[in-house]
């Protein structure tokens, strides 16, 4: 493969996925690894980017709606076939490759919670779904920093079904069914009880408002420059691992589940915040004080994923910011995961703290992704930006601070 021709015949493209920022360099690595770990040429290349969650956390489980983006930070596998039913893939920092035989569909418990899970489970689902599937060879590199509440493992799973369909299908699995087979490999393999947000971000691309209460999704794009408005996009790595975490986010569906039981439905999609109000008499002792708390962010964040879209559609900055900074307000107080309750470190309140006294008046902040642990979103006026990085950068480390751009398309196949 000539990588510099490659590049020549995709610049277009390549520019708009990556904001303009040359990747040359880090593909020609790649292509060079996959040389070294595998002996021959790779074929093509499948990009999968990250994502930014701006309105309606921990709102997907329940069909409700999330204003989301992918952004430019993004999963790369450089990719050839190969004719055994095994998947070989090298991910970096791993020493040794992840092999799976594809021919075998079962989930295994041993399994359980690792990038073996979500190969083989991928693969049964594309199966199951009639896709035409087969083994290959990966090398795989990330921008998407792990636990940092971008989404590392959804861009995985989607970048993992665009090589089989890439490779095997002709690029015909649509960005939805994308996200959708994904999650089952989330849910079914992995054994993480997780919504759709993630992976439907990453392989639709763009910023869009999404709504889990309609069959498909409802997916509608929102074209806002916020550049062009004099503010950057920026996460803040405040530290903390997502790894060890998978009680605390099952537990938030779990608990939001129990109040809708409790008032007759299955999910908290079709309650109102009145209709919870009311209900409040015989909701306590019923279920747990801080399962209805959750439930009332579920119930006003959906809205405010809505406001917020409808806010950016005007051109209301100000009320979009607002609306923001309410939604982050009710992940700290009512969802409650903003930190372990074991653990005496606090990074995201403490950045979320640091951002509202170097922000207030001037832009937005909220805790961002699954919550616990990883980074805070913050939108900062560009003459703010050089203090604001100094700042949290002084407190968290080097290079906490990430400038995000949002990308115009989800999973790629590049060749």
């Amino acid at each position: 493969m000539d990588v510099r021709a490659l590049f020549d015949r995709n610049r277009e493209r390549l520019d708009r996925l990556y904001a303009g920022q040359d990747q040359f360099e880090r593909y020609n690595r790649l292509a060079e690894t996959f040389r070294a770990q595998f002996g021959r040429e790779p074929e093509m290349f499948v990009s999968a980017p990250g994502r930014t969650e701006v309105v309606g956390n921990h709102t997907d489980h329940q069909n409700g709606k999330v204003l989301a983006a992918a952004v430019n930070l993004d999963t790369v596998a450089a990719v050839a076939p190969r004719n055994d039913g095994r998947v070989v893939l090298y991910s970096e920092g791993f020493p040794t490759p992840f092999d799976v035989d594809i021919t075998d569909d079962a989930a295994r418990e041993d399994e359980k919670e690792t990038t073996f899970s979500l190969i083989r489970g991928i693969a049964a689902r594309m199966k199951q779904l009639n896709y035409k599937v087969g083994g290959f060879d990966a090398s795989v590199t990330s921008t998407v920093f792990k636990g940092s509440g971008l989404s590392s493992s959804a861009a995985f799973e989607v970048m993992l079904v665009g090589v089989f369909d890439a490779l095997y299908n002709g690029g015909v699995v649509e960005a939805q069914e994308n996200a959708r087979i994904s999650q089952y490999a989330e849910n079914v393999y992995f054994g993480k009880p997780s919504g759709l947000m993630d992976q439907m971000a990453s392989a639709v691309g763009g910023l869009s408002i999404q709504d889990f209460g309609k069959t498909p999704t409802g997916v509608e794009a929102i074209a806002y420059d916020f550049g062009a408005k004099g503010y950057a996009v920026c996460v803040v790595s405040a530290g903390g691992e997502h790894g060890n975490l998978t009680h605390e986010y099952a537990a938030i569906p779990a608990e939001m589940k129990q109040v809708a039981r409790a008032l007759g439905q299955e999910l908290l999609q079709n309650v109102t915040p009145e209709q919870l109000f009311d209900a409040l008499p015989r909701l306590k002792n019923n279920v747990s004080d801080r399962a209805i708390l959750r439930a009332f962010h579920f119930v006003d964040d959906t809205r405010r994923a809505q406001q917020a879209a409808d806010a950016l559609k005007r051109d209301d900055l100000k009320g979009f910011f607002d609306t923001v900074i309410r939604a982050g307000d009710s992940s700290w107080e009512l969802l409650q995961n903003l930190n372990v309750a074991a653990s005496d470190n606090q990074e995201i309140p403490l950045a979320l703290e640091m951002s509202r006294r170097l922000l207030s008046g001037r832009g937005a902040w909220r805790n961002h992704g699954g919550g616990f642990a990883g980074t805070i979103l913050a939108f900062v006026p560009f003459d703010l930006l050089d203090a604001y990085r100094a700042a949290m950068d002084g407190v968290f480390g080097e290079k906490a601070t990430t400038v995000l751009a949002i990308r115009p398309e989800g999973v790629v196949s590049i060749k």
